[in-house]
């Protein structure tokens, strides 16, 4: 691969990305030079082992070029490049190393320099970053807050005393992540409704100021008192150190009993609590609000007489200042402390920097599509988003080029990355694209990545538009899509198998699951304005046209690049679940999927749940199937489709929950209109008895990711008209609640859900209490006491008992 992009004298600095060991001419062997074939290195924080042994491992170059110019030179310019070799994706850590390194080398160009960085970067001590599952990456990713998982970082610390092992070494790392390099399956839904909650303008009605504190909190422990003995009392509201209802955000300072699962935790706490509230208005309880309450005596160790124990402080996050999305270490180069930022939660599809909002801006106009409809490409027809033809040409194993003519290589080898992220679901769910992907290219290697099938190449030189080695080409700056025009010769349009014989066979035995076509009109999304509804949002369009809306809706509110990346992976995601429908209604069976079913109850047998994807009826089956068979045909002959089908086989006997289908069961609670009281009470009791350890609850909340309403769907279950319900939902809660990341999750809940669970947990485990205290009460009133006679006679008589 050359170092050197075209047009470099024409930019002062300019970043470029290509890999290592794709094909037979880029294979390098020892993978690294601190490596031998009989030692290799454990995987590092986001690296997955899924290649076979005779497979060398995929390595990221980073390469940076600059350019200083000097008349005094021939060409009136020095070109220099330096690039860094590893197996993390996430290559821009090292962009500081670079530009101090070919500072030193401008100034004294000696193989000195080269040494210290290579010291430099192999001396960066991550022993102290946490290991993470392919699920908690996912909890981490879609969280907002900056202390999540903060109790894993807690024990690490990194190692300053210099002595550090090379970067990658066997004594680094002691084990590896449990299959966070997977692609499986992560989220569905009714194609990304967002629930945007509006400030409400009661609220700004003037509140008096608030009393002292201690006048405070004798007067809130006075009226407690008289209020209501059946109601929550607000130190309740804390749940035993989990803070699930309001206060400030100087986080959670609780102290938990040592069985921090025990259901019977909320009556440990006493009654000297106040609920915050500010001079204006009543403190928030969103996402990122946290609790100050204090637990202080355990109420029924109390009453049992059994002396106390001291407390673990189990939900602690102390007061960090930094964001646990990364790790924070210190480099130290010639005497310069570089601090770095590692990401914890990049899967090896995600390389370096990049952008979905950028890509989606620079490809968002139908008129700038030109060339010949396909169905592998235009699943819409003429009005298939750009983005929607760049994704169905990433999945079908299309040759794609990114050309930027006199634009700098680093901002094409962006553009590249952004698609590998945008093809595989952000990293999480699909795989088999950077494998495939040139970030920058030109002609000197183009013998190489021309070899590679299904390419995805970034260029510069705009010779290779009249090349014509290529099935998609995109134009920077311009915007422009052009398919080839030999593409129905290069791939023949197959007729698909008939639908409709499976799918009307099905129809008396499956119901259907709400699916976009038929909640459009009911779902709020991102910006969406129901008083003026665009024609996107009529029920006869498609999953991709609301898909689209969503996302320009969201830029257009100025929502992050991670609620963007989660949309994207909800789309992918959703094009699996469908693909695997697809696949059973033309095989009869599927391997990357449950099988569809529905809720099944007859009398007499155990009821059974519902599994996989079930769109509204016969008619929008019918609809959605076949707009997509062409597209799904052609995904089925990809390698990506041969790394779903190996993910989800190891998803399946790994999975933590098992049994059944977690996402079908959310997505009946988001949106089942006909949902019976016999489906919702075996959902909840269900997820009640599987969810208990810290990977179900891990697993569980990988599904539930906050921009999608978190436990909100989980929690209309306090409201349910059946005690089964209200109780199973109390015992999932509380189950949660044994675990830190659980505790976050439950404080995302709304204010109505929350009093609902502290007031329900509060009531019950006060009748279990008082269960309990009147059994013993019956259990002393039966025991039969000794009779005066009786004790006399034996004082009488002594040990013998000899008394007349």
């Amino acid at each position: 691969m050359s170092m050197l992009p075209d047009g470099a004298e024409m930019q002062q600095d300019d970043w470029t990305v290509f890999f290592l060991n794709q094909t037979s001419f880029n294979t390098i062997s020892p993978v690294l030079a601190l490596e031998t074939p009989e030692t290799k290195a454990v995987p590092l924080p986001g690296e997955q082992d899924e290649s076979p042994r005779d497979k060398p491992d995929l390595l990221c170059v980073l390469n940076l070029v600059r350019t200083k110019h000097d008349k005094t030179l021939n060409r009136g310019a020095k070109v220099l490049a330096l690039a860094i070799c590893t197996r993390h994706p996430f290559i821009q850590i090292f962009k500081p190393f670079l530009l101090m390194a070919l500072d030193d080398y401008f100034s004294d160009p000696s193989q000195d320099c080269l040494a210290r960085l290579f010291d430099a970067v192999n001396a960066m001590d991550l022993s102290g970053a946490p290991l993470l599952t392919r699920q908690e990456k996912v909890v981490m990713r879609s969280s907002e807050r900056k202390d999540i998982f903060s109790e894993k970082l807690a024990t690490r610390e990194p190692n300053w005393n210099g002595n550090n092992p090379p970067l990658g070494a066997k004594s680094i790392l002691q084990h590896k992540s449990t299959n966070s390099g997977e692609s499986y399956l992560s989220f569905e839904g009714d194609l990304f409704s967002r629930q945007r909650q509006e400030e409400n303008r009661s609220r700004e009605r003037e509140l008096p100021p608030p009393p002292d504190r201690d006048t405070a909190t004798a007067s809130s422990t006075s009226t407690q008192s008289s209020a209501n003995p059946d109601s929550p009392s607000d130190a309740s509201f804390s749940l035993g150190g989990s803070a699930v209802w309001v206060g400030d955000d100087s986080g959670l300072d609780l102290a938990a009993g040592k069985d921090a699962g025990d259901s019977l935790s909320v009556l440990s706490l006493e009654n000297n609590n106040m609920m915050a509230v500010s001079s204006r208005k009543r403190r928030s309880t969103d996402a990122s609000s946290l609790s100050s309450l204090t637990q202080t005596k355990d109420m029924m160790a109390r009453a049992a007489g059994t002396p106390m124990l001291p407390y673990l402080d189990l939900h602690s996050r102390p007061g960090l200042a930094k964001d646990t999305h990364f790790y924070h270490t210190t480099v130290a180069y010639k005497d310069h402390p570089i601090p770095i930022k590692m990401p914890l939660f990049t899967f090896p599809e995600e390389v370096g920097d990049y952008s979905l909002i950028t890509l989606f801006k620079e490809f968002s106009s139908h008129q700038n599509v030109s060339g010949p409809q396909h169905p592998h490409l235009h699943t819409n027809g003429p009005q298939t988003h750009p983005i929607i033809i760049l994704f169905n040409a990433l999945v079908t194993g299309k040759r794609i080029i990114f050309l930027g003519h006199r634009r700098p290589a680093g901002e094409v080898s962006s553009f590249v990355l952004s698609a590998c992220a945008l093809g595989s679901g952000c990293g999480a769910v699909l795989r088999g694209f950077i494998e495939r992907a040139f970030p920058y290219a030109n002609l000197n290697n183009r013998d190489e990545w021309e070899s590679v099938p299904a390419y995805i190449a970034g260029v510069t030189n705009p010779i290779f538009e009249s090349l014509r080695a290529w099935d998609l080409l995109l134009v920077i700056g311009a915007g422009s899509i052009t398919v080839a025009k030999d593409i129905h010769t290069t791939y023949p349009v197959t007729a698909t198998p008939s639908l409709g014989t499976s799918v009307l066979s099905r129809s008396g035995t499956l119901k259907a699951e709400p699916s976009i076509t038929s909640e459009d009109g009911d779902l709020p999304r991102v910006g969406s304005n129901q008083g003026s509804r665009p024609d996107f949002f009529k029920s006869d369009n498609n999953a991709d046209k609301v898909f689209i809306e969503d996302i320009r809706s969201a830029i257009d509110d100025h929502f992050g690049e991670s609620v963007v990346r989660m949309r994207f992976t909800e789309y992918v995601t959703r094009f699996v679940r469908l693909a695997s429908r697809y696949e059973e209604e033309v095989t009869g069976s599927t391997k990357i999927g449950h099988p569809s079913s529905s809720f099944l109850e007859q009398p007499g047998r155990r009821a059974q749940l519902g599994s996989g994807i079930a769109l509204s009826d016969e008619a929008a089956s019918m609809k959605e199937l076949t707009a997509n068979a062409q597209r799904i045909e052609a995904w089925r002959k990809t390698n990506s489709y041969q790394y779903c089908v190996a993910d989800f086989a190891k998803f399946q006997a790994n999975s933590a929950i098992r049994g059944f289908d977690v996402m079908h069961q959310l997505i009946r609670l988001r949106h089942g209109k006909a949902l019976i009281d016999a489906e919702a009470a075996l959902i909840m009791r269900t997820f009640a008895d599987n969810v208990k350890t810290y990977e179900q609850v891990i697993e569980l909340l990988a599904f539930l990711i906050p921009h999608g309403g978190g436990l909100i769907p989980l929690g209309f279950g306090l409201f349910h008209q059946k005690e089964s319900v209200r109780e199973a939902t109390i015992d999932l809660f509380n189950q949660l609640r044994a675990y830190p990341v659980g505790v976050l999750f439950l404080q995302s809940l709304n204010h109505f859900q929350r009093y609902a669970y502290v007031r329900q947990a509060h009531a019950r485990e006060k009748r279990i209490l008082n269960e309990q205290q009147q059994l013993l009460q019956q259990q002393h009133t039966a025991q039969p006491l000794p009779t005066r006679a009786h004790s006399n006679s034996i004082v009488g008589g002594g040990l013998n008992g000899h008394a007349y």
